[in-house]
């Protein structure tokens, strides 16, 4: 049998802690010990007592170190007194434990990074030993070579290499794993876990913008992207050095390229402890995604494909959440055939004369139609005659988004925001989602409680169609009525993840996309749902977070010579935004003054009508009270957009096409 790309972990594993130990446990005798005296005096000068005494120290100790009656050598008192025999004492008790170290102490489960001499032997260091110790303890890390960009050039403006080295990852054994002997009780219990699980986590995507910042909380989570704004500058983002040009249709296709890709099957066999499976997570995939996993020995951490692309249709979603009291916006499910078979049923339905049109199927709003009159119909006549549409009444509403995750004890419903949708800044696709807003009074409790059991009573029922783990709800609250209704259904991680996993609920307990996790980490666990939702509900009041997704907006197909950088941006004294720093992430913001912007396409891609250029994430709003871009918002675009630098496609002496990624978010 062929070995997998686990068992070959398991290999290069076993072989790397085995380097690591022999490279630890032994004392550095520049370090630890003084080297022997070539030829002591036998009759030391009176001026030279002192000198005499180290003499004699040494010789002591050599002996202790080349013949087998080391250890009586050691307690032996010798001509230089008691001083002599205590530091004689101490180093054989050094080496004693560093060739037996499991007799004075084994390693604790709980740290299987450590590496070094027992704790017997630490004992029985001197004050004057601290670089001894320090190395003793220090993990096995090999060196970078010397072509490896660093993070500091990275700030300075100079690009990486595109070859990069692997980031070091010391291999971890599979006896390091701890038997979870009773089901996780609480909140702290979660997240020691996932602090000390070696369970390898890759989330495979376009960008890794969705969770970007769970490798704070999972020790073993990591990224790996078709797109690295960072350029290899984050430890745990990977992406393949090699990329031919490829022209995507969908996310799908990318994160099939990926799994397929000969160096990120290295690296996930690179980071993979012995003896577990890799586990995958993303935002889209599908049936062939599946295959790929199960042929490579990976736990694709999602629900079925077949069963999410059901539950994806409008229609499926509509008729589901009718079933269990959650209504949607007043409407009608039919198929058209001409603007007469829309007037028809908006009239049997009640629906009046303005009205919104939306395919089974669609991405942030792109199929999602405004009808008033045959003239707008016309315009959008081939996307919608012969399909099953849904044609809803069209209402004033404030759109509203919210993630939850589908537990074996329940639904455990995130914070709620609003969108950000349509601003032509941002995106040149009428309706289009472009990010998302959270703060305090997004909605005011009696709504908020209403929503949020709409959304667990949706949670169950799809428990019941066999789904589990995350998906994402889009709210329509009638700013006239203040009713709320079921928009549509997202099951799987969505764009508003990046907000929920930064919240102060996720700080005072685990982001919500750790219960997903938790759902697929093989262990038990009894959580109360109800009281979890009580206080994330509480919690969330405080924090204001907004995220834009910056599109190309004209329809020229460019090539981009220069791009911002990804990392922290800052207002300067000239009320002026510009680059500060690399940065991991966005988690450390604190200011309205300051943004991260995660670019998507950087130099040498190609821009086109609708790519998206790029992600701008601020603490506070970036809209007004009325839905428009608050004067920072726009401030802070206008920035980002000056910063691109492109050429004419048809300037450029061998133009190739871009690779389009739809859905890359």
């Amino acid at each position: 049998m062929a070995r997998t790309p686990a068992s070959t972990a398991a290999t290069e594993a076993a072989s790397a802690v085995t380097d690591a130990t022999s490279t630890t446990t032994s004392t550095p005798s520049t370090a630890a010990e003084p080297k022997p005296a070539a030829a002591p005096r036998t009759t030391p000068k009176p001026k030279s007592a002192a000198k005499a005494r180290t003499t004699a120290e040494r010789q002591s100790a050599a002996k202790a170190r080349t013949t087998p009656e080391s250890k009586s050598a050691a307690k032996a008192p010798t001509a230089a007194g008691p001083k002599a025999t205590a530091k004689a004492r101490a180093t054989a008790e050094r080496k004693s434990a560093a060739k037996t170290p499991a007799a004075a102490e084994p390693k604790s489960a709980a740290t299987p990074y450590a590496s070094g001499t027992p704790r017997s032997a630490a004992k029985a260091r001197t004050a004057a030993e601290p670089k001894a110790i320090a190395a003793s303890h220090a993990p096995a890390t090999p060196k970078a070579p010397a072509t490896q960009k660093t993070a500091a050039s990275v700030r300075a403006g100079a690009r990486p290499a595109v070859v990069r080295p692997e980031p070091a990852h010391p291999a971890i054994p599979a006896a390091t794993v701890t038997a979870i002997t009773h089901p996780l009780r609480n909140m702290s219990e979660i997240r020691h876990h996932f602090r000390t699980s070696i369970q390898q986590v890759f989330f495979v995507g376009a960008t890794a913008f969705n969770l970007l910042g769970l490798d704070r909380w999972v020790r073993g989570f990591s990224y790996i992207v078709y797109y690295d704004g960072w350029d290899g500058a984050h430890q745990n983002v990977f992406s393949p050095a090699h990329k031919p040009y490829i022209e995507f249709h969908s996310g799908e296709e990318i994160n099939n390229w990926l799994l397929r890709n000969a160096e990120v099957r290295a690296h996930i066999a690179r980071r993979t402890p012995a003896g577990t499976r890799p586990q995958v997570a993303m935002v889209f995939f599908d049936e062939e995604t599946e295959q790929i996993c199960e042929e490579l020995g990976y736990d694709l951490i999602l629900p079925p494909a077949a069963l999410r692309e059901r539950l994806d249709s409008k229609i499926v979603t509509t008729r589901l959440g009718d079933e269990v009291g959650v209504p949607s916006v007043p409407n009608v499910i039919t198929t058209v055939h001409g603007w007469d078979d829309v007037v028809a049923a908006a009239d049997a339905a009640r629906l009046g004369t303005d009205l919104v049109i939306q395919t089974a199927y669609g991405d942030s709003g792109k199929t999602t139609f405004f009808v008033a009159d045959e003239k707008d119909f016309a315009r959008i006549a081939d996307d919608v005659v012969g399909e099953q549409v849904k044609i809803m009444k069209r209402i004033n509403n404030q759109p509203i988004a919210v993630e939850a995750v589908i537990t074996r004890h329940g639904t455990v419903v995130g914070p709620f925001m609003t969108e950000i949708t349509g601003h032509r800044a941002l995106t040149p696709y009428r309706g289009g989602w472009s990010g998302n807003e959270m703060f305090s009074d997004v909605l005011d409790e009696a709504t908020r409680r209403t929503a949020a059991d709409l959304v667990v009573r949706l949670g169950d029922r799809l428990a019941q169609e066999g789904y589990r783990g995350f998906f994402e709800v889009d709210l329509l609250v009638d700013t006239d009525s203040g009713q709320a209704y079921l928009g549509e259904l997202n099951p799987r991680i969505s764009g508003a993840s990046a907000v929920t996993n930064v919240t102060a609920g996720a700080y005072a307990d685990v982001p919500l996309f750790v219960f997903h996790l938790l759902e697929y980490a093989g262990v038990d666990f009894d959580l109360d749902v109800g009281e979890i939702n009580m206080r994330w509900d509480e919690l969330a009041s405080g924090d204001e977070w907004s995220t834009m997704i910056i599109k190309q907006l004209g329809p020229a197909v460019e090539r981009i010579d220069a791009a911002p950088e990804t990392g922290r941006y800052v207002v300067g004294a000239d009320g002026a935004l510009r680059f500060a720093r690399f940065a991991p992430d966005w988690h450390l913001l604190t200011g309205e003054d300051e943004a991260f912007f995660l670019r998507v396409y950087g130099p040498g891609d190609y821009r086109f009508k609708g790519a998206d250029l790029g992600i701008l994430v601020a603490k506070g709003r970036m809209q007004t009270p009325r839905g428009n871009l608050t004067i920072r918002a726009t401030q802070f675009i206008d920035a980002i957009r000056d910063m691109y630098v492109t050429t004419p496609l048809e300037e450029v002496a061998e133009p190739r096409m871009p690779a389009r990624a739809a859905k890359s978010l």
